[in-house]
């Protein structure tokens, strides 16, 4: 049996010439999958669905090979994969089938091809930033505050006069974005009222958090970017612990980078006094925009010692 599968690295892209022409290779509707994903993502939910209907003698046609991996590696494995399952595989475009012994080595060879090109492809990308920083200019993306929202931002927060959210709110900007330019240093200590003391206070440095994504393993290439993902690092994201049939209800806590940030709806959890809080992804933020924090997630703030009632207070400010 024949089964297709298409790819495109967004919503708002069309798929409909990649499913024309699997129809035209005559493969039913009903067994065409199609994800909207892009190359790097891990998750393709229809592409394993498709894998886990195909039995011994099917065979999965593709328009063209970058619509079926994520990397070359991926893509080298999931061909022998289908080997090893006696499953054919079918590149329209590019004349590949592994039925024959012709097809299995251009498979390979057009794989070695794109990881050269990949390869390529990085190493001039390093070569064109080297070029630009030597002529002045700076990578990344651009800053979404001036330095004049950022001194403001920064007088607000160490006058105590705003909290976070409020002057994310005022700046138009996620709170994220104002974590990330906010000098959190520690104040310096009180100079010691003793006379006969010489020991002069000296200020504590904060702790370097690193600029590695937990979640998705992204690391910034710029300055610029590091600033932001720091900042975007230091929200906690609390999911759903679908992945735990024994206790289905369960929290788990993650930091994301803006590449694998949970996407709609989310709900920000706010203590009342500072504005800081974690961010609920999931099912948990549609149970709270209804009005009442999920019992898991309240279970999670008190363990963590938040106080839930009367109102929200962070440990800070219980």
């Amino acid at each position: 049996m024949l089964f297709g599968y298409a790819r495109v690295s967004s919503a708002d892209q069309n798929p409909a010439h990649q499913i024309d022409a699997l129809t035209r290779a005559g493969i039913d509707a009903a067994n065409i999958h199609t994800d909207h994903a892009g190359g790097a993502k891990a998750s393709r939910p229809q592409l394993d669905a498709v894998l886990a209907r195909m039995r011994d003698g099917d065979t999965l046609v593709i328009t063209r090979l970058d619509r079926l991996g994520r990397s070359v590696l991926h893509l080298i494995t999931l061909g022998a994969e289908l080997r090893e399952r006696g499953i054919g595989l079918k590149v329209l475009e590019q004349g590949i089938d592994t039925a024959t012994a012709e097809g299995r080595a251009m498979f390979g060879m057009l794989s070695v091809l794109a990881e050269l090109q990949r390869e390529l492809i990085v190493a001039n990308t390093r070569d064109g930033l080297a070029a630009a920083r030597a002529r002045g200019r700076k990578g990344g993306r651009p800053p979404k505050l001036t330095e004049d929202q950022i001194a403001l931002a920064q007088q607000l927060y160490d006058a105590g006069e705003k909290t976070v959210a409020q002057i994310a709110t005022m700046l138009n900007v996620p709170r994220t974005t104002v974590y990330g330019h906010l000098n959190k240093r520690t104040p310096v200590a009180s100079a010691p009222t003793d006379p006969v003391s010489t020991v002069a206070a000296v200020p504590v440095a904060p702790a370097r958090t690193s600029r590695i994504c937990p979640s998705c393993g992204y690391e910034p290439s710029t300055r610029a970017e590091a600033a932001h993902q720091r900042g975007d690092l230091a929200v906690i994201w609390l999911h759903p612990h679908t992945d735990n049939p024994a206790d289905p209800g369960s929290v788990i806590a993650r930091s994301h980078c803006h590449q694998c940030e949970p996407g709609p709806p989310a709900f920000d959890v706010a203590c009342t006094v500072c504005g800081d809080g974690p961010i609920l992804a999931g099912d948990f933020a549609q149970t709270a925009r209804s009005g009442a924090l999920p019992d898991p997630v309240q279970q999670w703030l008190t363990a963590s010692g938040w106080t839930v009632l009367p109102e929200l207070r962070c440990p800070d400010h219980t």
